[in-house]
């Protein structure tokens, strides 16, 4: 019994001290990788430093610059009034089209605007004249300047839209003010490299980012000038000319009538004829007389000259030798 239970009091320390042994173990590799974790991070934190350090220019454009642009976002959405973009069209009917083009243009200039495009046509028998404007006028000053316009003849058809176009606005000057700094910074870094790969890698963003920010500033004033000045398409045109065709004569007197115009317009147009083919005519019979002369004169050239003298009587005939076996009277009976 005694050997028993010093056995298992042997076996009961055993096992606790197994146990403890355990435990210690994993707490010494648990601490090992609690200081694998703390190193790692720290490397990674000594290195995003050091690549921010030399490259800051690369760290500054995708974090300082989306916080920059979201800022200026944030502050032109509070500070900067809608853009809206106006454009129109206005057809109207007037006594004289080219007259009134003249007095539209005096109209829109007045008001600061321009005349960006402009077309005519000149009257005729069967159409007055039209002309073709298209108007640029300050947005502040248009509904003054479309009354006005309204009082050169009679309005029939006018329309207009508008476009908002304030996003657009805004997130372009944002996209400006962000390069514009981006491209300072690497002016200023540009201006203390001292290698030439340095030097040539930064002339080259440098000449990127540049070439990006005159896009993005002729786009910007593209949209300030359609939202300063709205764009009107003006169209003059006069009254339609109606042809009215004459009817038919329905009774004997006025058949005569119209035959007696219809001869008076048939000789009309005869004698115009006649006097158009006269100086023909004339110059015609004038070649046809010299040909006939012509041809006379030289019939007569051609004709025999008359004989001088007679010709001499003819001798009258001898007679016959008589033959010797011809009979002169009757014949004989038999």
């Amino acid at each position: 019994m005694s050997i028993m239970n010093a056995v298992q009091g042997g076996t009961r320390r055993t096992g606790r001290g197994a146990g403890r042994a355990w435990v210690i173990a994993g707490l010494i590799g648990m601490a090992g990788v609690l200081a694998g974790c703390s190193g790692s991070a720290s490397d990674s934190a000594g290195s995003y430093a050091n690549d921010a350090a030399d490259g800051g220019e690369e760290y500054y454009d995708e974090a300082d610059s989306m916080s920059e642009a979201s800022a200026a976002a944030d502050s032109s959405t509070t500070t900067t009034t809608r853009s809206i973009i106006v454009t129109g069209e206005m057809y109207m009917t007037v006594e004289d089209p080219i007259a009134a083009a003249d007095k539209a243009t005096s109209i829109v200039e007045g008001a600061g605007g321009r005349i960006d495009a402009r077309s005519e046509t000149a009257a005729d028998e069967w159409d007055g004249g039209s002309a073709w404007l298209t108007l640029r006028i300050p947005s502040d000053k248009l509904d003054a300047a479309v009354e006005d316009l309204r009082a050169l003849g009679t309005v029939d058809e006018f329309s207009t839209s508008a476009a908002d176009v304030t996003t657009e606005v805004i997130d372009l000057d944002a996209k400006i003010s962000t390069l514009r700094a981006s491209t300072d910074r690497i002016e200023a870094l540009l201006a203390d490299a001292e290698k030439i790969a340095d030097i040539i890698s930064l002339e080259d963003e440098l000449a990127s980012r540049q070439a990006e920010l005159q896009s993005l500033e002729a786009q910007q004033r593209g949209l300030d000038d359609q939202v300063s000045l709205s764009t009107i398409d003006l169209s003059l045109t006069t009254e339609p000319v109606v042809i009215i065709e004459e009817d038919s004569p329905s009774n004997f007197w006025d058949g005569l009538v119209s035959g007696w115009n219809g001869l008076i317009t048939f000789l009309s147009a005869a004698l115009v004829i006649l006097g158009v083919l006269l100086p023909w005519l004339a110059l015609a019979a004038l070649i046809a007389v010299g040909v006939i002369l012509l041809v006379r004169a030289r019939k007569a050239r051609k004709a025999p000259a008359p004989a001088s003298a007679a010709p001499a009587a003819a001798a009258p005939a001898a007679p016959a030798a008589a033959d010797p076996f011809e009979t002169t009277g009757p014949p004989e009976p038999r």
